[in-house]
């Protein structure tokens, strides 16, 4: 139907509309006008284009949206491109469905944003979240927080665990570590990490479990929960090197009553050490404790503290740092805050000594003197936590250097220290010596110090050796028995496929035997005839660990695992044990980091959360 357009039209929506023409071509009826795409009638009035407007938005949507673009373009605005206008239209018109492959990856992507950043289940229903999404795609529909917590996590958790399941169950060796934790309501906990050494000699580490134990922490409880752990993740107890925990005495009768090796903490037996090194002279240190961390307090808690303090700072030419408090269960900070108010005495001493109210906190020279020789005796150890804490490197097999280091060097008496000095590296000493003096630990730690590139012949002990001797028998044994059974297997496998006859092609047909042929087997023959020299497994066994104690050490700084990659060809049996006892962890930090993990995520705002639910954060946010 050929239409007019109106004359003296200004708007562009008229340009999907005309009139029927009269005799001259010119509009029979101003008030109806026709749609130049469906040719329906629309009412108007006159020069009216709301009707007009709502015709095309309501059928059809595409031209709408370019009346859209030509209108911003008229007002002096970038139209949008025509791209981006056919986009906006099809979202308008429906949402993907639940079952769609676009819907469920979008879902899976939030699930995975919540679980990694610990964000709680309903941050889907707050408004910002939600127009968020709608900006990147207005066809995505997010589910409610309760599909979230029962069907998204749920089922996101059971994807990781089977990849972490299959990554398990090829380990040949592993470590643990294992320690107990209290929400935010009181909620008890026991964590579990594994850790082990793959394939290609990378260390890797594991947060398996956050359990929930509501019953009395006794030693069969917590003995009964870490069985049922292990089991629950198909892990062998035999294949277990050893478990590291703290002191506690629960924890350790219940490693003890499963027959499990066990060793102590480093990080916490040095606290101990330092605790007991305070205790030398306990009421000039403790005094000299109590004045520093008032004075610690006193600025940290104040506004104009921290202000005065900086511009003391300046004026005296120091770092612009802030003062640190120390926490009751982490030594370390000890020494950090001591080392700090030491440092920044002079400007402390500027803004208290204008303050009448808190002048009384400026540490004497008594209190100075005690506390330099806190810090002299503690700053040598303060960076061996830290070193031995690492879940990347290699750490047991250098406890044994470490605490020689320590007996031999760094707390031994100076020329300069003072008497209370001596007196706190000698208890630290005393106490470091006491806590690894278990034969069976200081077997287990020779071990890995042998087995360490970097410490080799260092640690040449006779009885050592020979366990180390007896253990690469078993593993030769072991690896003999293994390699009869792979044969055996492929043996009955080539037996099953020629009995099955059908099934092969046809033999080839035998070519005449040559006169090299039959002196190849004559040869042969005598071969096999004669008695071979077969060397006793203790003698390759020895002479594989003789060469490699042979070898030149490594750098300190180096890697002992890419030693070992690059070697294990050389060394196969002792690579074996390499893998068991270098995944040794010297410190149970590994399960203390899931719990700074869990305090993120059972939060006094989410008190509510189920244990199961934490369990699977908790795991969810740490393997993501």
């Amino acid at each position: 139907m050929e239409l007019v357009t109106k004359p003296n039209s200004t708007s562009p929506v008229w340009e999907y509309f005309g009139f029927k023409p009269n005799e001259r071509g010119q509009p029979t009826d101003i008030n109806e006008p026709v749609c130049r795409i469906c040719l329906k009638k629309v009412a108007t009035k006159a020069s009216n284009t709301t009707n007009l407007k709502l015709h095309l938005k309501h059928n059809h949507p595409i031209p709408f949206f370019q009346l859209g673009a030509k209108t911003a373009a008229g007002d002096g605005e970038p139209p949008p491109s025509r791209h981006s206008a056919i986009t906006d239209a099809f979202a308008r018109q429906g949402k993907y469905k639940r079952d769609s492959t676009k819907w469920l990856t979008l879902t899976d992507s939030v699930s995975r944003f919540i679980a990694k950043e610990m964000q709680p289940f309903n941050i889907v229903e707050k408004k910002a979240f939600q127009e968020m999404l709608q900006t990147f795609d207005k066809q995505y529909e997010l589910p409610k927080k309760t599909f979230i917590s029962q069907t998204a996590i749920p089922s996101l958790y059971n994807q990781v665990k089977d990849k972490v399941l299959k990554e398990l169950k090829d380990i040949s060796f592993y470590s643990a570590t294992t320690d107990m934790w209290s929400s935010s309501n009181m909620t008890p906990y026991m964590s579990l990490t594994v850790h082990y050494i793959t394939d290609d000699w990378t260390l890797q580490s594991k947060c398996l479990e956050t359990r929930y134990i509501p019953d009395n922490h006794t030693a069969n409880i917590l003995a009964e929960n870490l069985q049922f752990a292990l089991a629950d993740w198909a892990l062998e107890e035999s294949k277990l090197a050893c478990i590291t925990t703290d002191n506690g005495a629960n924890i350790v009768a219940a490693i003890h009553q499963l027959g499990l090796p066990w060793l102590n903490c480093f990080g916490h037996n040095l606290h101990l050490a330092v605790s007991h090194g305070l205790d030398s002279d306990k009421d000039r240190t403790a005094r000299a404790m109590g004045v520093c961390r008032n004075l610690v307090n006193t600025f940290n808690l104040s506004w104009l503290k921290k202000r005065d303090l900086r511009k003391a700072q300046t004026e005296a030419n120091l770092p612009q740092h802030s003062l640190i408090l120390d926490v009751a269960t982490r030594w370390g900070t000890k020494q950090k805050m001591i080392e700090r108010v030491l440092e920044q005495l002079p400007a402390i001493r500027r803004v208290l000594v204008e303050d009448r109210k808190h002048g009384h906190l400026t540490p004497t020279w008594q209190d100075v003197s005690v506390l330099e020789s806190i810090n002299a005796a503690m700053k040598p150890v303060a960076d061996f936590t830290d070193v031995l804490s690492a879940e990347k490197n290699v750490t047991a097999s250098s406890v044994k250097p470490v605490l020689e280091l320590l007996k031999g060097e760094l707390l031994s008496p100076g020329p300069d220290d003072t008497e209370l000095t001596e007196n706190i590296k000698s208890n630290m000493c005393r106490v470091l010596a006491q806590k690894y003096s278990p034969p069976n630990i200081q077997l287990l730690l020779t071990k890995a110090t042998v087995l360490d590139p970097r410490y080799r012949g260092s640690m040449e002990d006779a009885e050592v050796l020979d366990d180390v001797r007896q253990q690469l028998v078993q593993e030769l044994l072991d690896m003999k028995e293994q390699q009869g059974s792979r044969e055996g297997a492929s043996s009955e496998e080539s037996c099953s496929k020629a009995a099955g006859g059908n099934d092969e092609p046809p033999p080839a047909p035998a070519r005449k035997k040559r006169l090299s042929d039959l002196l190849q087997n004559r040869k042969a023959q005598l071969t096999t005839s004669q008695p071979q020299a077969v060397l006793p497994k203790r003698v390759l066994v020895d002479l594989e660990l003789t060469k490699f104690l042979q070898e030149e050490a490594v750098d300190a700084s180096s890697d002992p695992l890419m030693w070992w990659r690059d070697n294990q060809r050389r060394f196969p049996l002792m690579a074996k044990l390499a893998k068991k006892y270098m995944c040794i962890c010297a410190t149970s930090t590994s399960s203390e980091r899931m719990f700074s993990t869990a305090g993120n995520i059972a939060t006094p705002e989410r008190s509510c959360l189920k244990p199961h639910k934490v369990n699977m954060l908790v795991f969810l946010a740490r393997n993501l």
